[in-house]
């Protein structure tokens, strides 16, 4: 493994002996049809940016729980014919009568209920505008050639799985109080059976309108005037003027350094990207393979401490707020946030500063990731937030939408659904998008190049840590999905683990040095990761083992 200390920005020179481009294309998503359907693109002459429309069109019809066209994502993109790095920004925003006490009783505590469930909590979404613009400014297909999967899918229908059923059972409850979500999601009031054929003729009809129409189909027209009309119905603020007003956004990503590793990945408004970089300037002199278990879990958990701690200070939509990535980037910066990792004892949250404004220095989701045969490379992380999103389908769409305004912060300091807490700068704002922790991320060597990214809200950052980590020592993508996962966020000041995350002999040691340990009960997480090593040819995709997803290739 390098030693190189970190640095902001790595020009890589590849050796003579490294490939141009990859002798065929590969595709690792979280669903087999969503595979699939960007195969199918891809063996049509579909490049890989065709191939992510079409998977994000079929992941929102096969996996509603998870990401949809009523939510938005980060597509982050390499164009192999000028190198360039751009993250495509399809997050929400909230609408503009939001306010930022719109979740608060009459005490003024946060009203949970009102803040993830119903439309209420749903931002204006921004996947289908996301779409188009991928495949009118990146792709060479038509919009409607790379929509035709998930439209055949929503039409003729998919089988439902136990995965669909276990998250479908988790939202029952909510999805049960809109007679449009029961009636698409549930069977008589109840998950379907395994091997349930689910059609969503509603979905069909409204991806065969973008399809036509492109993204004006959605923002505008019957569509618009269906979803605006459900959502004020039911006690929802969104306008027409809101979804003819949303604009994607191109956004430089966040590129950094470790041990020699270039890392490409996911800039504000995801968290995701400033977070994992401090975390890994943290970690960088540390030769973490040759330390002992303990050790080098001790020392991760406590840069995961202090760069979730920073996210809940600093960061938030950078076109609302001024944010100090320069700064928290910083080699100097990161020196500071090292020393002070006691190597046998934990830190505890609470004496670390605590969040408040900044100084003046400055349960659900997808992922897919793909390359294509010329080296083009996408990884997309998209959302509607908890499974089912707000549970909530304007009548006559098939959207279900997203219930994203969580992710912003309703009261300084009080935890969203995943526990992560903010002030000010994440506060909601009319037009403001949620700060995100969503992580799509590549790697780079000049040998090898990565591409990863999980769901998993809250824990998507220590993931993607953890599996970048698995790729700066050599690691297959079959270890990065894979990796035994704990996380640590600053609060609550817990170190959490997922089932078999920590052997007993693991746990006890950490509890030695101060560590609070919970295991979550389960497993976590749904990574899907793509490798090309430039050496010997070699294109491999892993899908995460946790879950119901294949790798494909053409």
């Amino acid at each position: 493994m390098h030693r190189n200390w970190c640095a902001l920005v790595l020009v890589v020179v590849l050796p003579a002996a490294a490939a141009d481009a990859p002798p065929r294309a590969a595709l690792a998503s979280a669903h087999p049809l969503a595979t699939e359907a960007g195969i199918e693109i891809l063996a049509a002459g579909g490049n890989a940016f065709d191939a992510a429309v079409a998977v994000s069109a079929a992941l929102a019809v096969v996996e509603p729980y998870s990401s949809g066209l009523g939510g938005g994502g980060f597509w982050l993109l390499h164009r192999a014919s000028d190198g360039r790095d751009v993250m495509i920004d399809g997050r929400e925003t909230a609408p503009a009568e939001a306010d930022r006490d719109m979740y608060l009783n009459a005490t003024g505590e946060v009203d949970r209920d009102r803040a993830v469930n119903g439309p209420l909590a749903a931002g204006i979404p921004g996947e289908v505008a996301a779409l188009e613009y991928l495949a009118s400014r990146y792709g060479r297909l038509p919009l409607a050639r790379n929509l035709a999967p998930a439209i055949r899918l929503a039409r003729d229908g998919f089988v439902v799985t136990e995965r669909y059923r276990m998250l479908a059972g988790y939202r029952a409850d909510v999805l049960r109080r809109d007679p449009e979500a029961a009636a698409i999601f549930l069977l008589d009031g109840e998950p379907p059976p395994v091997g349930h054929v689910l059609k969503q003729a509603d979905l069909a009809a409204t991806l065969a309108i973008v399809a036509q129409d492109g993204a004006r189909g959605f923002y505008s027209g019957n569509v618009a005037e269906r979803l605006v009309a459900g959502v004020r119905a039911a006690g929802g603020r969104w306008s027409r003027r809101d979804l003819a007003a949303y604009r994607v956004i191109e956004r430089e990503p966040v590129i950094g350094e470790y041990r020699g590793v270039r890392v490409v990945t996911a800039a504000l408004p995801s968290s995701g990207g400033v977070v994992l970089l401090e975390a890994l300037n943290i970690l960088a002199p540390w030769d973490l393979p040759s330390m002992s278990a303990t050790d080098r879990h001790h020392v991760v958990i406590e840069a995961m401490r202090r760069a979730y701690r920073d996210r809940a200070d600093y960061l938030g939509d950078p076109d609302f707020v001024d944010v100090p990535v320069t700064h928290l980037l910083d080699p100097q910066y990161a020196a500071k946030m090292r020393a002070s990792i006691d190597p046998a004892r934990a830190t505890p949250s609470s004496s670390l500063p605590p969040a408040g404004e900044p100084e003046p220095v400055g349960t659900h989701t997808t992922h897919f990731s793909v390359i294509d045969r010329e080296g083009n490379r996408v990884a997309a992380t998209l959302s509607i937030n908890l499974p089912f999103g707000a549970a909530f389908v304007p009548p006559g769409t098939g959207v279900v939408l997203n219930d994203e305004m969580d992710d912003f912060s309703a009261k300084p300091m009080t935890p969203n659904a995943y526990g992560l807490v903010g002030v000010n700068a994440n506060a909601i704002a009319p037009g403001k998008r949620p700060l995100s922790s969503m992580t799509p991320t590549f790697v780079e060597t000049p040998a090898r190049i990565g591409i990863l990214g999980t769901p998993g809200g809250s824990r998507i950052i220590s993931m993607v840590l953890l599996g970048v980590l698995e790729f700066a020592a050599g690691e297959p993508p079959a270890r990065w999905v894979s990796e035994p996962r704990y996380h640590h966020q600053y609060l609550p000041d817990e170190v959490q683990f997922e089932r078999g995350g920590l052997d007993d002999a693991e746990q006890a040691a950490l509890r030695a040095r101060g560590h609070t340990l919970t295991e979550v009960g389960r497993t976590y997480g749904n990574m899907q990761a793509v490798l090309w090593d430039r050496v010997t040819g070699a294109v491999t995709a892993a899908s995460d083992p946790r879950g119901e997803g294949v790798p494909g290739y053409d």
